[in-house]
């Protein structure tokens, strides 16, 4: 298929980053090389997006500190962005939310693709939305807009399923409307949970489940342990992050007791 003819794909990563940790940037180039593998994508961005302060998880540290350390693990990648505008939120923001937000962002962005000249987009643009007007804003009608598509873990796919966390209608927002490309995790299985469920089943077109073959079983959560412990993170983090968390004395044994007491955002509604 000439590249032309590819759908073009843009992958958001939502999530604490509480550190960033090379398994996360990981996921993105596995998911890449999936889908350009499949021959009918081209994946030509990908963003970071940590959650804000709002979200009350326990241990996470300040935004500022967790959007500084994603965007010095991405500084040298080519494709990999950082987007602050979730984490800015003066409330939570739930993920269907900062799809939506990225979706309009993309279908308003001139400049996503140079070739296209700028004027007629603007006009193909207005006619579309005069066509279609009140139909959802999260439905791609643009062909030269990309495809946005949840990327997590296979263990956020599954969280769908504890009581209380996800709003049904976000999911189905989310696997309907834009898709979600899961990093198989160990002792997750994605296939046999969209199975059970009738209403990923349905959608299970939509949900692009990433086998990593090379286990990297990197955890946020260990690299807070080990750095409470005063142990070595060194090549578990790119070094720039590594060496931000030093100068900062970030990750201690008193920021990890932070929203100890608090019941997490989801779970407030």
């Amino acid at each position: 298929m000439a590249s032309e003819e590819k759908t073009k794909v843009v992958l958001l990563a939502c999530g604490s980053f509480n550190p960033i940790t090379n398994m996360h940037l990981r996921m993105f180039e596995l998911a890449r090389d999936h889908l350009e593998d499949t021959g009918r994508y081209k994946v030509v961005k990908g963003i970071v997006s940590p959650v804000g302060d709002p979200y009350v998880k326990k241990g996470l540290i300040k935004a500022c500190h967790r959007l500084r350390m994603a965007r010095l693990a991405t500084e040298n990648s080519d494709w990999i962005t950082v987007d602050d505008w979730e984490c800015q939120q003066i409330k939570w923001v739930q993920t269907a939310n900062v799809l939506r937000h990225h979706h309009e962002e993309l279908i308003s962005n001139e400049n996503i693709d140079d070739d296209v000249d700028k004027g007629k987009r603007r006009k193909r643009r207005k006619l579309e939305q005069n066509e279609n007007a009140g139909q959802s804003s999260c439905i791609n009608l643009n062909a030269d807009t990309p495809q946005l598509k949840l990327l997590c873990g296979a263990d956020v796919l599954e969280s769908f399923g504890v009581p209380n966390l996800w709003k049904t209608d976000d999911i189905e927002e989310i696997v309907s409307h834009h898709g979600m490309v899961c990093i198989t995790r160990y002792g997750c299985d994605p296939e046999k949970f969209i199975n059970q469920s009738d209403l990923l089943y349905k959608h299970r077109e939509n949900i692009h489940v990433v086998r990593e073959w090379v286990t990297n079983e990197i955890s946020a959560t260990h690299v807070r342990r080990s750095l409470r412990r005063g142990q070595s993170v060194r090549y578990l983090l790119p070094d720039p992050v590594v060496n931000y968390i030093q100068e900062n004395n970030l990750f201690t044994a008193e920021s990890e007791q932070t929203n100890a007491d608090v019941i997490l955002a989801p779970f407030q509604r």
